[in-house]
């Protein structure tokens, strides 16, 4: 087997975005392996090449949303990097197709879908509790309730850019809607450290707009 080429994986990169675009934009059973060729300017053939069925290049695309969260929940939170604005400009310019994407994936239903939904249950769980599995708070049912809170803005992103009067995803949408969910979580709830730490990164990063 010839090993893979820095080309091959720029292309099967701008495929896997050209479709997780299109996902987000018409769902899954109208998107077709023809329409996602056009939008990554390359043949119907070089898609099935990389990808093969249109079910394992959503797959492709919920592995790589998945492997996205994570890396930006161990980076911002494990590594405490909230306050910096340059990690919060970095999520701002690579997460609203991402998340448009997990949005309609959410509402279409998929395993994947459900599987990233309940991670970001189990990593937000862990993170109330705090190592105190003996608190009589209902640390899951917070967990689920706030998860889900935060993916509906995402569900729902073009009703929040009509109300807010500006792109959800564009920097007044980042900072207003941040703040604006800040100004509805008790400091205690998420922990008085991170939630001085998230402020504190807004402020920086709508100082730079």
């Amino acid at each position: 087997m010839r090993p893979i080429s820095e080309e091959d994986l720029t292309t099967r990169a701008r495929i896997r975005d050209a479709a997780m675009a299109l996902f987000a934009e018409q769902g899954i059973k109208a998107t077709t392996i023809r329409g996602i060729a056009e939008a990554a300017k390359v043949s119907p053939g070089l898609v099935q090449h990389h990808f093969g069925a249109k079910e394992e290049l959503r797959r492709a695309c919920d592995e790589y949303v998945l492997s996205y969260l994570r890396e930006q929940v161990s980076t911002g939170i494990t590594d405490h990097n909230l306050e910096k604005p340059e990690f919060i400009e970095s999520v701002h310019r690579t997460a609203p197709p991402l998340m448009k994407y997990l949005g309609r994936a959410l509402v279409d239903g998929s395993p994947a879908a459900a599987a990233m939904f309940d991670e970001l249950v189990n990593v937000t769980e862990e993170h109330l509790a705090g190592g105190d599995q003996h608190s009589k708070d209902d640390h899951r049912a917070r967990a689920t309730v706030l998860t889900a809170m935060k993916l509906g803005i995402s569900v729902l992103h073009e009703h929040v850019s009509r109300a807010l009067g500006t792109d959800l995803y564009g920097p007044q949408g980042t900072v207003r809607t941040g703040k604006a969910q800040l100004d509805l979580i008790k400091p205690e709830f998420l922990g008085r450290e991170l939630y001085e730490q998230a402020r504190t990164g807004l402020a920086k990063f709508e100082g730079q707009q």
